[in-house]
């Protein structure tokens, strides 16, 4: 299992710590240390939807021009923007060898583990 996200991110550090608590061992990319995949990024946008995966709630987005928010339209132009400024992707992303999963939702996240899922 790989988990995606940024180390210093809150939501990211929440769950790592549900991940080492329930004893699930991963694999974490950094994008900011390791970069941003446009491949692997493209597939989580192709599986979840563009809309889902860039994150326009925080701080990243909000700083950006608003020429550039409002060129945001589609999966071409929301790639461009999340792998030039890789904070505005949602966190964390985990690849799972059963299912993938889109940002930290503990209860989810438990009862994935119960199903097989997150591992």
């Amino acid at each position: 299992m790989k988990l995606y996200g940024i180390k210093n991110c809150d939501t990211v550090k929440k769950a790592r710590k549900f991940l080492e608590e329930a004893g699930v061992s991963y694999d974490f990319h950094d994008y900011k240390k390791d970069g941003v995949d446009a491949d692997k990024l493209a597939k989580f946008v192709g599986e979840f939807g563009w809309d889902s995966i860039l994150n326009k709630r925080g701080t990243t987005w909000r700083r950006l021009d608003e020429a550039t928010q409002e060129g945001v339209t589609d999966a071409k132009s929301a790639l461009d923007v999340m792998i030039e400024h890789p904070s505005v992707i949602k966190r964390p992303i985990v690849e799972g060898e059963a299912k993938n999963f889109v940002g930290f939702d503990p209860v989810a996240w438990e009862m994935a583990l119960e199903l097989g899922e997150l591992k």
